[in-house]
């Protein structure tokens, strides 16, 4: 890896205590939730718009790697310096200003999202976006994965709800796309671009989100049913009624397992390991209350068992069955890979047979739970670091849950975005030409490459397994 050190001694000079190049901070920054770990030369945590010029300009200048973060929390090595040079942290950057008046929020890029839900929910608002990390991630990340969560089925992502983004383009200059009104029709939507983008197209620092008002009632089910492909026809026949849920959650048994071994309660007496389906609506009381009529001569022909809770403490105790369900996967080994797959609803029961064909080859657990109103599942495929042969087999499921989920119309990631982790499957999503667009995108906007290079395009990991052979639907050779 080549040295920066007569760059970042000269970003020294320029911005002083902003600038942390000890092995402790440099360590700290090094790593997101992947646990994919690159020392960068230096940190830097600026104070201004002005230090974030300097930092562009003089990384342009050198060809200094710059890589944005915030709370660290990607699963897919996004936030990670791989390339080493800069570490630009905003994580200080966490200004909210809540527009009681236009529902609108102003927030700076190192505000956690929890603290966004709260500040919009004291005003009488509501910002869906509800990321399993809200406590601790922060809206930067948010964007640059275009990240969902558990309302993204009724309400949709966070690409849903920024109207306008401040920020950066890699050569430092200060730019803003979109504006703080509900329509905007007036040139290119370069803001688009940058959603979704990890932060390869510039840095944002503040964005302008659209708020809706807060729900006035609320209405909490849990149901239970015999195997995933009941469940799984189930909810589609109840998305056939036309009632949309706020929330829709799915746990397999296996998922549902956990939570119980960790708890040492049993989800419905007499029916332990029972996959489960947990629903939530919302709105004012007059759709709840009709909706809730629907569900309930839904889950009478439907389902197994049901409960409904009859207050919100009830709805506390059905809601952590699902809280608990990731953490309590450790019981069945040290490590897992978390893959965020996305399969459209007229497959739904065709992934669930995937993925027990994925349990029988590759002989190891994996647990899945998810958002079945988008149809973005959770797929942790369970392995032991120290044992070299689960290990390669963990890799081989996961091959094969990219192959089988492309090869149902599905997305290989919905949230969690690209990355490092995902970069051997990325041309199983796309063709040569797309792939190509994305990358003329990414030049034009940075011709230097500095701004979280090594992601996204470049396979950061060959994959190859010798019981599986991954085939590209467009290669004819």
């Amino acid at each position: 890896m080549p040295s920066f050190r007569s760059a970042t001694q000269q970003l020294k000079r320029r911005l002083g205590a902003r600038v942390a190049t000890s092995d402790e901070a440099r360590f700290a920054a090094s790593f997101d939730g992947s646990k994919l770990s690159f020392l960068p030369d230096a940190v830097v945590k600026p104070r201004t718009d002005a230090d974030i010029t300097t930092v562009l300009t003089l990384a342009n200048r050198h060809r200094v790697p710059v890589t944005t973060r915030g709370a660290g929390t990607s699963l897919t090595g996004s936030g990670s310096p791989v390339r080493g040079g800069w570490v630009l942290d905003l994580s200080g950057w966490n200004r909210i200003k809540i527009d009681a008046d236009a529902g609108l929020a102003q927030v700076q890029a190192g505000a956690v999202v929890g603290d966004i839900h709260q500040a919009a929910e004291a005003k009488g608002w509501f910002y869906p976006p509800d990321p399993a990390s809200k406590k601790y991630c922060t809206i930067g990340g948010n964007i640059a994965c275009n990240a969902g969560g558990m309302h993204g089925g009724k309400y949709g992502v966070t690409r849903d709800f920024v109207l306008a983004l401040k920020g950066f383009l890699p050569t430092g200059e200060p730019v803003q796309w979109g504006s703080g009104t509900k329509k905007f029709s007036a040139g290119f939507n370069l803001r688009d671009l940058w959603i979704g983008s990890e932060g390869m197209l510039g840095v944002v620092t503040e964005a302008t989100l659209k708020l809706i008002p807060l729900p006035a009632a609320r209405w909490t089910l849990l149901t239970a049913f015999a195997n995933e492909v009941a469940a799984l026809r189930a909810v589609r026949a109840l998305f056939a009624q036309r009632v949309q849920p706020a929330i829709c959650e799915f746990l397999d048994r296996y998922s549902v397992q956990c939570a119980e071994a960790a708890s040492g309660k049993t989800v419905f007496p007499g029916q332990a390991g029972r996959p489960v389906v947990l629903i939530e609506l919302a709105g004012t009381p007059s759709e709840v209350a009709d909706a809730k009529k629907t569900v309930l001569a839904w889950a009478r022909a439907e389902a197994g068992a049901f409960r409904v809770a009859r207050n919100r403490a009830e709805a506390e105790e059905l809601w952590a069955v699902r809280r608990g369900c990731s953490p309590a996967m450790f019981k069945l080994a040290d490590s897992k890979i978390n893959e965020d797959i996305v399969v459209p609803l007229r497959n739904y029961e065709k992934c669930a047979r995937l993925l027990d064909k994925l349990r029988r080859t590759w002989r190891l657990d994996i647990p899945t739970f998810g958002h079945l109103g988008d149809g973005n599942l959770h797929v942790n495929i369970m392995y032991h670091r120290d044992s070299a042969d689960e290990r390669r087999r963990a890799e081989g499921a996961v091959g094969e849950l990219m192959l089988g989920v492309v090869a149902l119309g599905g997305a290989i990631s919905g949230e969690h975005g690209i990355g490092l982790a995902k970069t051997p499957f990325l041309r199983l999503q796309h063709p040569p030409a797309q792939v190509r667009a994305m990358q003329a995108v990414k030049h034009a906007l940075d011709p230097n490459g500095i701004l979280n290079p090594g992601k996204m395009f470049e396979v950061f990991k060959v994959w190859e397994h010798p019981r599986l052979t991954i085939k590209l639907p467009w290669d004819h050779k």
